[in-house]
C-alpha cells in the first residue's frame, strides 16, 4: 500500500496561482491524471491555464464546463482537460466515449471528479483548492507511484 505524500501552499492572488500551474507543468508526465477539488470560483481552470502555460501554450484557455472536453495537442504531450460539473447521470459518461481519452500519451485534469468517482481511473495527483478570504490554500496529495515520484522532485527543487 502506497504512502500518499501531501504538500500544501498558500497563493495570494490569480497571479501565484498560474504561476504555481506553470511551474506544476515541469513535472507533469503522460499518462498522469490530475484531479482538482474546490468550490465554483476557486480556480480550478486557472490553475489549469497555468500549467497549459507551463507546456507551452499560449492560446486561449477557457473552463470545459459546458462541452465537458477540451484537448490541446502540445509539443510533449495529450492535454485532456475535463469538467464534470454538469454530469448527472454517471452513465453519461459511459456513453460519452471520453474513457479512451485516458492514458497513453495524454494527460488529464479532472474538475468536478466527484461527478464520475466511480468512473475514473486511478488518480495520480489529488489537488485541494480552498477559498481562504482572498488566497487560496493548496492541499497536492500523490495517490501513485507516479505521483509521488512527481511531488518528489517537486520538492527537491524546493517548491
Amino acid at each position: 500500500m502506497l504512502n500518499p505524500i501531501t504538500h500544501r501552499w498558500i497563493l495570494h492572488n490569480e497571479m501565484q496561482t498560474l504561476d504555481w500551474g506553470r511551474r506544476f507543468a515541469d513535472f507533469v508526465e503522460p499518462a498522469m491524471v490530475v484531479s482538482l477539488y474546490g468550490d465554483l470560483g476557486a480556480g480550478k481552470t486557472t490553475l489549469t491555464r497555468g500549467v497549459l502555460e507551463g507546456l507551452g501554450y499560449s492560446g486561449r484557455v477557457k473552463s470545459p464546463t459546458y462541452p465537458i472536453l477540451e484537448t490541446y495537442s502540445l509539443a510533449r504531450l495529450y492535454f485532456y482537460h475535463f469538467d464534470f460539473y454538469r454530469i448527472c447521470d454517471k452513465n453519461e459518461l459511459e456513453d460519452s466515449g471520453f474513457r479512451e481519452n485516458f492514458g497513453g500519451l495524454g494527460v488529464c485534469f479532472v474538475e468536478w471528479p466527484e461527478k464520475a468517482q466511480d468512473w475514473l481511473p486511478s488518480v495520480d495527483i489529488k489537488i485541494n483548492i480552498n477559498i481562504l478570504d482572498n488566497q487560496r490554500e493548496l492541499i497536492v496529495t500523490a495517490l501513485s507511484k507516479k505521483g509521488v515520484l512527481c511531488l518528489e522532485k517537486w520538492q527537491k527543487l524546493g517548491w
